[in-house]
């Protein structure tokens, strides 16, 4: 059990804890979350990726993630705006997702939307939300991780405010986080200041 602060991985290296819990959330803690994402396509990825995360553990997300690139033709926004019924029966069918209905349904919904976009102004919408990172201290211990933040609401917001489904400010900051909008690895992470 820890406190919450840092804890020594295998190679005696600070992480955040929740990164020590499985080989699948090591990988991911070291290498991608807190990372920059930049791109339309990459962002919708983890949009939808996070908004299939809601009410379920990122781990089932994690784990699955190569099978929702599969189904969800890698996540380019032009080929899913362009899904069918049929394509939404074979999501609903696919073992390799989540086969959640309404989240299936926004995946494709938000697809359709982001396509009359310009290139580039999902990119743009989502940074334009990047806090300051000069005022936001280091989270000492994981209690000191906000779930929600006066950014993510507005994000979250914004983005529906565009006909963007599935985005709540808890979703936009899970969001934030994974792609290095914000960067809550704890002070004493390895991985902070990578």
């Amino acid at each position: 059990m820890t406190d919450g602060t840092a804890v020594a991985g295998p190679d005696g290296r600070l992480r955040c804890p929740w990164g020590l819990s499985t080989e699948d959330y090591l990988a991911y803690h070291d290498s991608e979350w807190g990372r920059p994402v930049r791109g339309d396509d990459a962002l919708f990825e983890r949009l939808c990726l996070e908004a299939f995360q809601s009410g379920l553990s990122w781990i089932t997300i994690l784990r699955r993630r190569e099978g929702f690139r599969a189904a969800f033709a890698s996540f380019k926004i032009a080929s899913v705006a362009e899904f069918t019924d049929a394509d939404r029966e074979r999501l609903l069918a696919d073992p390799g997702i989540i086969r959640n209905r309404a989240k299936i349904d926004a995946t494709i919904a938000n697809a359709r939307v982001l396509a009359d976009w310009s290139a580039g102004d999902l990119d743009t919408l989502i940074w334009s939300y990047a806090p300051d990172a000069a005022k936001r201290p280091a989270p000492r211990t994981t209690k000191d991780v906000p779930a929600v933040t006066d950014e993510s609401t507005a994000l979250s917001k914004a983005l529906k405010a565009r006909g963007i489904r599935f985005v709540g400010p808890t979703t936009a900051y899970a969001l934030m986080q994974a792609c290095g909008l914000v960067n809550d690895h704890l002070a004493d992470c390895a991985s902070r200041d990578v």
